[in-house]
């Protein structure tokens, strides 16, 4: 790939946008690269854990308009925009942003839009559209109020400003905010763990929660019943049951 540095690794997943004296903004080919790469990491078995981040000290300064006719094609760029968030929305195994430096735009969003988010106490983030005479894209309008509310939201996406890690993190955009120097060590252990995981289980839980803001209680318990009549089913449930009977820790196969 022209764009993204891709690696394997005891099922963790890293994908780094690798344009650093771009700040990582994505043109055409990253993309292309991007949709093309969630897609692969959705159908892998081996595959249990995504960890998205940035190369060069920054995450994503959002989308590189400079190459981009805006003016003959912009219909084009949203739909690779839209793409592109969606085949990262669908990946049915958890996903981590790792975020140091610039989150902004449609980066901002690539990240929000990651099942967890890890930023070290560098990070910023900005829903920079605005300033720019945009509106909200790669999600940001479904993201933003499901994390914040619908107030918090609209005062980001008016102004526009800057925000630091703390601050994202009182707010709620984060999951996590720890100093730069630990930033690695710490999502390196939270993919450990998810890869360990039972992977048909946080699959389904990852759906469950996904789906939840469109469904009332009862046919959300019908969901859960649901996935767990299948979770029953799996050699992994079965594994677990005599793990804990023999007080170690259970060998998850995805089966």
């Amino acid at each position: 790939m022209e764009t993204l540095l891709v690696e394997r690794a005891g099922g963790v997943v890293t994908v780094t946008m690798n344009r650093p004296a771009k700040k990582n903004a994505v043109n055409p080919t990253m993309w292309q690269e991007l949709g093309d790469c969630f897609a692969d990491v959705g159908r892998r078995a081996d595959d249990r854990v995504l960890v998205l981040t940035g190369a060069g000290g920054a995450f994503c300064s959002g989308a590189d308009l400079g190459e981009v006719d805006l003016e003959a094609h912009p219909s084009s760029l949203m739909r690779a925009v839209g793409e592109v968030a969606l085949a990262l929305h669908r990946i049915p195994k958890p996903t981590i942003a790792k975020v140091h430096g610039v989150a902004a735009g449609a980066g901002c969003n690539m990240a929000l839009g990651c099942d967890l988010v890890v930023a070290s106490d560098e990070a910023r983030f900005c829903e920079i559209f605005s300033r720019r005479g945009l509106s909200l894209d790669f999600g940001g309008s479904w993201i933003l109020p499901r994390l914040i509310g619908l107030h918090r939201a609209k005062e980001l996406a008016f102004f526009g400003d800057m925000i630091a890690a703390k601050e994202a993190f009182e707010l709620g955009l984060v999951n996590r905010v720890v100093p730069a120097i630990e930033l690695n060590a710490f999502v390196d252990e939270w993919a450990r763990r998810l890869a360990a995981g039972p992977p048909i289980a946080l699959s389904t839980t990852k759906a469950l929660l996904n789906h939840s803001f469109g469904l009332g209680l009862s046919e959300a318990l019908d969901e859960e019943g649901r996935g767990q009549v299948v979770n029953f089913s799996t050699a992994d449930t079965a594994e677990a049951m005599v793990a804990f009977m023999e007080k170690r820790e259970p060998r998850f196969q995805g089966r």
